[in-house]
């Protein structure tokens, strides 16, 4: 779904194992391509709807493998890098110049191996694993960055709770 300003309407999902690690996954067909799941808003859907597909889609997890604990206030966007604009040779197609994106941090209430990457049709990772909260920040393709750190960073203050909580049990 392409909003009126040319944005793909899109969540992006932060799952959290119970240590405080988060997914870190490389999307198939290139190797030094890691991020966080995410997808695009089908029409009529809601981003928990989205969140949810997505995460089954990409991930292999379903909505009581998890526990949502909390989402950005509002949406983050960026703007795609000039090379990644769609061809204005299909003008009944609207134009994309970027992503806007309502974030998630999920924590992982299954056992690890419900991960499965091969769950969908047509997979989008072949590879992932745990790193530090903050990793993704360094490592995700520059035109992503500021997203990441403002999605990190707004959803900081859950992550912080859920490692007391784990300290504490």
């Amino acid at each position: 779904m392409i909003d009126e300003q040319g944005y793909r309407l899109n969540v992006g999902i932060i799952l959290m194992s119970p240590e405080g690690k988060v997914f870190w996954g490389r999307r198939v067909g290139n190797r030094d391509a890691w991020q966080f799941p995410q997808g695009g808003m089908m029409p009529g859907e809601t981003p928990e709807q989205t969140l949810y597909r997505e995460l089954h889609e990409e991930v292999g997890l379903q909505q009581h493998d998890v526990e949502l604990m909390a989402c950005t206030e509002g949406w983050l966007n960026y703007r795609l890098p000039r090379r990644f604009l769609r061809n204005k040779r299909y003008p009944s197609q609207p134009s994309c110049i970027g992503q806007r994106q309502k974030w998630f941090l999920l924590k992982l209430i299954s056992a690890e191996s419900a991960i499965d990457l091969a769950a969908s049709d047509s997979p989008e990772f072949n590879d992932w694993r745990w790193v530090s909260y903050w990793y993704p920040v360094r490592k995700v393709v520059q035109f992503k960055r500021g997203v990441y750190v403002r999605a990190l960073r707004e959803l900081a203050p859950a992550m912080r709770q859920l490692r007391r909580e784990n300290e504490r049990a």
